[in-house]
Order: structure tokens, then sequence, then C-alpha cells
């Protein structure tokens, strides 16, 4: 089985590991599962989340591959990059949720990346309990040397604290 390449993919170490590109509102906050008007988890072992706040907050791991262990053989017979990620929303307050996944090379320059359009969920039309979205990298050509992971968003009403969308149980695996 491979293993997750993110650290602290679920606040138990706080922000410990992650680099804050964008901490606007009231900033980045780790909470414990369900959180007030929040959603039970649906996996075992995950006890926290990480919250945001009314203006965006984004988050991200740029994953060094050789200093994991990988050789630039093994990279470039193109393994299969899998990035799982779990979202919700409160209750009470609506919010958007974006993520960005990229392949990079040794320059850092994208290979291919993973962006799918921002998820906006509002309480009183959307189930806003726990979703996952998924992907899986193939067919990226030789080269990858490192992988920048970065999720979060905020939440639609501009309200202060921490309402926006809320994220856990992040996940990267080379598949070798």
């Amino acid at each position: 089985m491979s293993r997750n390449l993110l650290r602290n993919p679920s606040g138990e170490e706080q922000l410990e590991f992650w680099e804050l590109t964008e901490n606007g509102g009231s900033q980045w906050k780790v909470e414990e599962m369900p959180g007030d008007c929040g959603h039970d988890f649906c996996m075992d072992g995950v006890a926290k989340y990480f919250a945001t706040s009314f203006e965006l907050c984004l988050k991200r791991q740029v994953i060094d591959l050789l200093a994991e262990g990988y050789t630039s053989d093994q990279l470039d017979a193109q393994p299969a990059v899998s990035v799982e990620d779990w979202y919700c929303a409160r209750t009470d307050c609506g919010c958007t949720y974006e993520l960005t996944v990229s392949l990079l090379d040794e320059n850092q320059e994208v290979l291919q990346e993973f962006k799918p359009e921002p998820v906006t969920l509002d309480p009183d039309s959307d189930d806003c309990s726990w979703k996952q979205v998924s992907h899986t990298f193939s067919d990226y050509g030789p080269g990858m040397r490192f992988i920048s992971f970065e999720h979060g968003g905020q939440d639609a009403k501009f309200w202060d604290g921490w309402y926006g969308v809320r994220v856990t149980g992040s996940s990267v695996t080379v598949e070798v």
C-alpha cells in the first residue's frame, strides 16, 4: 500500500507543515469533529479538520519526491499519482471550496494540473455533509520531481470567525 505523502493531513499537529498561501479573515483554524453546526466524518481516525474564514484561506504543501526516497527512474516511469481531499460546509452558512494539485518538474514548472471548478455549497439547497474529491494523474511525461497540493476556500456570508469550508483527510500517493 502506498503511503500518504502529505504531512499533518487532518490537523492533528495544528497547522504544522502547511504553507499558508492565503490566510484571510479570522485566518485558518483547527477544530474538533464534528464542530459547531457540523457533520460527523465517515472514516475512523480523523478527529479534526481545518476551518476557513470570511476571506480566502488557502494552504499548500510541496512534496519533494526525491527527498521522499523515490528515484528518478521510478518517477520517469510515470507512476499513477492519486489525490484525495474531503470538504464540507456548516449547516448555517454557505461556502466555497477549491483545490489545485500540480505535478512539477525539477524547476517546479507544471507538467500536469488538476484544478476542478470551485465548489459552492449552500446549506439551504445543498447536502453540506463531508464530500470526497479524488483524481489520479497518468500519462504526464517523464520529469516529475515535486507535487504541489493546495486547497481551501471561504464562507459565503463574510461572517467574522470560522464559517467557511472545512477540509480534512487529504492525501497524495505515488503508486510505485
